[in-house]
């Protein structure tokens, strides 16, 4: 295995400009993923599957959601090896481009009454191009900041990239409160499509910014001296198995948020008949939140490590999943508001602002993109289909939560069980990471 010798340290504004660009890049991406997300919870299950019965509709419009996390690791196979050879930047404008033209033509599909099945197959085929996408922007996102930020400041730099996811949801959000607020009828018929529309409007903006964005240090120096790996895929097989099984496992953190703002949103709205525009706001209230809590547990994990501060973030998310079930279960609204609240905005974002640093830190230059990249699209394409999983957990019965309480807290229990195995990277040099176990 070919050694990383140091690259010069990061300096100037680049580090800034490095952080704002994954910002808004992270925030462009995922409001286009997101806007799919809300869809299939209030729409998708009646325009693409009417023929099911309710409860089948919605596990079958959740099961399309989760195929953008199926071609996740395809994309991190096909991207991260794009990003390890030819450099970050590249990867980071292929994927806003793909994300965009995949959310735009979702707008502009038939629905099954005009079309029948060639309607839902049509709309599987772009989530698929959707999931491609997010496969490689967060992991070169985090690439990019991870190695343009200063030694004692990576994990603060690098959160705002999921800083950026949460904005992305948050104005997914807010575009869908207007447009679910129109009459059933009309947000059925083109209501639901001006979100996905939007979506050129957001990836212009996010291009623009990235467009002048320089090549990260770390990277450069390696292709300077002819050290950029030339199969990242297959070193990245022999020399870091154990690290990319640990991130693949601790991706499975991602599980308490698919549920909070898929699964949780159609029960909620489907199932129990809360007001749609309230859970909508919760969502944004409670991202609101973490956009100030990520870069603070971000910035805790910089002095005492990733370690505690992701750990705690996960088991304390998967303890808070049962009073905010139970909540839902008995439509007691100031309850799902705190426990909202509490679990998404503020316990999460401890494990969701420390990941980026944390697994980035287990690889070297060479393999990182690569790594991350495989390692976290694998375990996010197990987090995809948990709403499907829970739907069915749930099955027809309104107050069968507890399934589903018990599933979240096993996935995020695993996540933290993994991390807690790994070794503490917070003050390992650049030129060190990745020679770990």
């Amino acid at each position: 295995m070919a050694t990383e010798t140091a690259a010069p340290a990061p300096g100037g504004a680049a580090p800034r400009k490095a952080a704002l660009a994954s910002w808004i890049g992270s925030a462009v991406e995922y409001y286009d993923f997101f806007i799919y997300g809300t869809a299939a919870a209030l729409v998708f299950g009646k325009i693409f599957f009417p023929a099911f019965d309710p409860a089948a509709g919605t596990i079958a419009a959740f099961a399309t959601f989760g195929v953008g996390y199926v071609t996740r690791p395809i994309g991190a196979l096909l991207l991260g090896h794009i990003g390890d050879r030819h450099g970050r930047k590249k990867v980071l404008t292929l994927t806003l481009l793909l994300m965009g033209l995949a959310t735009f033509l979702v707008g502009c599909l038939p629905t099954y009454h005009q079309v029948g099945l060639w309607a839902p197959g049509l709309l599987v085929v772009l989530r698929m191009f959707q999931g491609l996408s997010a496969a490689g922007e967060q992991a070169g996102a985090n690439s990019m900041t991870l190695e343009h930020a200063p030694a004692d400041k990576r994990a603060f730099y690098t959160s705002f990239t999921l800083s950026g996811t949460q904005a992305g949801l948050i104005l997914a959000t807010l575009v869908f409160l207007p447009v679910s607020a129109l009459p059933e009828e009309q947000l059925l018929a083109w209501g639901w499509r001006i979100p996905f529309f939007l979506s050129a409007v957001v990836v212009m903006i996010g291009f623009w910014v990235r467009r002048t964005l320089p090549e990260t240090p770390a990277f450069e120096h390696q292709a300077a001296e002819g050290k950029a790996a030339r199969r990242p895929l297959v070193e990245l097989a022999r020399h870091h198995k154990a690290c990319v099984l640990r991130v693949i496992l601790g991706a499975l953190v991602a599980v308490v948020s698919t549920v909070f703002s898929v699964y949780t949103l159609s029960y909620a709205v489907n199932t129990m008949h809360l007001p749609r525009a309230a859970m909508l706001t919760l969502l944004v209230c409670a991202n609101l939140v973490a956009l100030c809590a990520i870069p603070l547990f971000a910035a805790l994990s910089d002095r005492i490590g990733r370690k505690p501060v992701f750990i705690a973030g996960a088991l304390g998310s998967g303890l808070l999943a049962w009073p905010y079930l139970w909540a839902i279960a008995h439509a007691n609204m100031p309850l799902v508001f705190a426990c909202g609240l509490l679990l998404s905005g503020v316990v999460y974002s401890a494990a969701n602002g420390v990941w980026p640093a944390l697994y980035g830190e287990m690889f070297n230059t060479r393999v990182r993109l690569s790594g991350m990249a495989v390692g976290t699209q694998l375990g996010f394409a197990l987090a995809g289909f948990a709403p499907t999983i829970c739907a069915a957990l749930q099955g027809n019965d309104p107050g069968n939560w507890v399934p589903v309480a018990a599933f979240v807290t096993a996935a995020a229990g695993a996540a933290a069980l993994t991390v807690a195995t790994c070794r503490e990277t917070c003050r390992t040099p650049m030129a060190e990471l990745g020679k770990q176990v």
